[in-house]
């Protein structure tokens, strides 16, 4: 097949539509594409998780008005103090308040890069604390520190990992913190 330029024909120029192997970046086709792409590793193993180690998840969240009124909706948590600004307003939120459930899911996702995109199963959350309210415009990091790593006694390949999770606004002060426990493969169980 020749190679075409960047654009994907069919779809700009009004003609038939471009099929997949036709579609081409800077000159390549996708096939030639696929064939240069290396794997990039994705998360952290067993043996990376001593205890104590800390990591300061990078990004942050800011969780916005529409990212909380959807997800108390789809949720089906109709607590007016989730989207509905007079009445949070009137029990002395100036801002709203942000679903606490919210809150927590999104500084549990900022972790999942560095602690259990290569893992194996979600095992739980323990002692999950909410230790002042979040407000929408307010944007939330998150820290882990690995608080226990043990091998599986029913695969060695394998480990428990738990991790003390904590969550941050943006002036620093903690909101919420729990600890999560994965099971975790360690190198030699994915090779």
């Amino acid at each position: 097949m020749a190679r075409r330029s960047a654009k994907w024909y069919g779809t700009c120029q009004g003609s038939r539509r471009a099929s997949r192997t036709e579609r081409t970046i800077v000159g390549l086709t996708a096939a030639e594409l696929h064939a240069r792409a290396v794997p990039w590793p994705k998360g952290n193993y067993y043996e990376d998780f001593t205890p104590g180690r800390e990591f300061d998840h990078h990004w942050g969240r800011t969780l916005s008005e529409s990212d909380n009124i959807l997800f108390s909706t789809l949720t089906s948590f109709y607590n007016p103090l989730y989207f509905n600004s007079a009445y949070a307003r009137a029990e002395g939120y100036e801002r709203g308040i942000v679903n606490p459930m919210l809150l927590f899911l999104t500084v549990f996702g900022l972790s999942v890069e560095d602690l259990s995109e290569a893992g194996v199963a979600f095992l739980g959350v323990d002692d999950l604390t909410f230790h002042r309210s979040v407000s929408p415009g307010d944007t939330v990091t998150a820290r882990s520190t690995v608080h226990s790593a043990r091998r599986s006694s029913k695969d060695p390949r394998q480990a428990i990992v738990t991790w003390r999770t904590e969550g941050f606004d943006q002036e620093g002060r903690l909101v919420v913190d729990f600890l999560r426990t994965n099971l975790v493969n360690s190198r030699e169980g994915v090779s």
